[in-house]
């Protein structure tokens, strides 16, 4: 650190007699140190300025957890229906609730429709889960139902063993009526797509709560398919009775 320097000055006084007055200088370095502040060089990092939390961010939830649940977007069936794609709607009454279609069901065209209806099966939130359902259901019943959905079974069967395989008891159960409504209008032509099916059965059957609804779904599958369907259930259900023994 430089040292001030001592500087001696003579100064003449009224009466003429000279006078020494000795005053300390600082050195310009030091001068300049203390009026200015320093400054980063152009090549040198600009410092890093931290900054805090705003307060609202704290109670922010996606600032807390941020990998939590997000909305979730609505599903492909969700979707279709609430932009009409579905040409029924649901009516509610007081005992229970009705489909209203917006033209004759059997003018219209299963493909995709029917499809459609099944993938509905997996819904898990009203009215999603009804219209899909009892619009499966209505349009396998109308007349010449036959002859549009045997085109359809290679698009059916994958959807209905996904409902068949979902983790939801109730979508489980859906998409087991489903199948006996589908095999009721299709008959014997469902018999070489029950192999894809069966697995998901053979599973849900060692559970008390579906053991009976199973059985007597397997019970019409035979009834309908006949003695060949025999044959495929075994296959995969070995300890299946069937009905004609």
């Amino acid at each position: 650190m430089l040292e001030p320097k001592r500087c001696d000055v003579c100064l003449t006084g009224s009466d003429g007699k000279r006078m020494s007055s000795g005053f300390r200088i600082k050195p310009k370095n030091a001068v300049q140190k203390s009026r200015t502040s320093p400054c980063p060089s152009p090549n040198s990092p600009e410092p890093t300025v931290k900054t805090q939390p705003k307060p609202s961010d704290k109670l922010n939830p996606k600032t807390i957890d941020p990998f939590g649940d997000q909305p979730k977007a609505p599903s492909a069936f969700a979707a279709i229906y609430s932009k009409g794609g579905i040409p029924c709607r649901l009516i509610h009454g007081s005992v229970k609730h009705k489909l209203q279609w917006e033209c004759l069901p059997e003018t219209l065209p299963f493909d995709p429709l029917l499809i459609t209806l099944a993938e509905g099966l997996r819904e898990t939130k009203h009215p999603y889960t009804f219209v899909s359902k009892e619009g499966f259901k209505e349009l396998l019943l109308v007349e010449g139902a036959a002859e549009k959905t045997l085109p359809l079974l290679p698009h059916l069967v994958p959807v209905l063993k996904a409902a068949l395989a979902h983790s939801d008891g109730e979508v489980f159960e859906r998409g087991l009526n489903a199948l006996v409504q589908l095999s009721a209008v299709v008959g014997s032509s469902l018999n070489i797509h029950l192999k894809h099916i069966l697995t998901n059965l053979s599973k849900r059957l060692m559970d008390k709560k579906f053991k009976e609804k199973i059985t007597d779904a397997l019970q019409k599958l035979e009834h309908h398919g006949g003695k060949e369907s025999v044959a495929v259930i075994k296959s995969k259900i070995p300890t299946y009775c069937s009905i004609s023994s």
